[in-house]
């Protein structure tokens, strides 16, 4: 059966939120045959998911030193089974329909990765969108990296939406070994090495509140995010300057000889 894989590392300010996260991907209906697993995985080792998750055999908590959010990532990817993998931040909300929607793209070998268009959920609990989306369907190779590099680094595409192929996401390092930003980082690099997918229809709530880590000071700070952005941005462009990443099956294809009609 094949899986798709929901990776969320939680730090504490984020658990409260863990309850509404679980509802949101119990209401998601797959297609056929396809079924989910919630790798949740603790930024440290405080005991800090004890109890906190329901008992449900899709559920797999786990926890290791603290290192980051692209670091509980990673030891969490280390842990997941799936054929495709889903990012989902703690404080974030899938909409109904969003991991089938994923699925569904990602059946053409040629697509390596797909984001959605998501909305702003604000604590009253008013929502809105931005204007910012690329058109609904196919990404080329550099294009949002492209629209980032001329729009003050701020992506046209929310990382937090991504959905990738594990053999792709291997082959990319996984996300940067960044303080912040490492899911940015993913996202251009997978966008430089393979043809994506954006999903028009809106796959993701943004919580905005106070407590989340892009609110931050140090988040902000000029000299650490310069530093961050100038190390995705050397990443992906050696990657555009590179061979693009196939799927077995797509390069199988690319490489059939042609027969003559007749």
């Amino acid at each position: 059966m094949p899986v798709i894989s929901v990776i969320t590392p939680v730090h504490p300010p984020s658990l409260p939120h863990l309850a509404e996260a679980y509802g949101s991907l119990v209401a998601q209906e797959l297609p056929p045959g396809w079924s989910w697993e919630w790798v949740v995985q603790e930024d440290g080792e405080t005991g800090l998911l004890d109890g906190a998750l329901s008992p449900d055999e899709r559920v797999l908590p786990g926890s290791g030193r603290r290192g980051g959010p692209g670091v509980a990532r990673m030891m969490a990817l280390s842990r997941a089974s799936g054929e495709l993998i889903k990012a989902l931040d703690a404080d974030d909300l899938l909409t109904p329909g969003a991991l089938a929607r994923d699925i569904a793209a990602l059946e053409d070998p040629a697509i390596g990765w797909t984001t959605c268009r998501v909305l702003d959920l604000f604590p009253d609990g008013t929502t809105a969108g931005v204007d910012s989306d690329p058109e609904d369907g196919p990404i080329e190779r550099g294009a949002i990296l492209r629209y980032w590099q001329r729009n003050g680094y701020v992506s046209s595409v929310v990382p937090g939406t991504l959905c990738i192929r594990r053999e792709l996401l291997l082959r990319l390092g996984g996300w940067m070994a960044l303080p912040a930003s490492e899911d940015t980082g993913l996202v251009l690099a997978a966008n430089a090495s393979a043809d994506g997918w954006f999903l028009g229809t809106c796959g993701m709530f943004y919580r905005k509140w106070d407590g989340q880590v892009t609110a931050s000071a140090a988040h902000n700070d000029d000299k650490e995010r310069l530093a961050r952005m100038k190390l995705i941005e050397e990443r992906a462009e050696l990657m555009l300057a590179g061979q693009p990443w196939r799927t077995p099956s797509a390069s199988a294809v690319a490489t059939q000889p042609s027969r003559a009609l007749g």
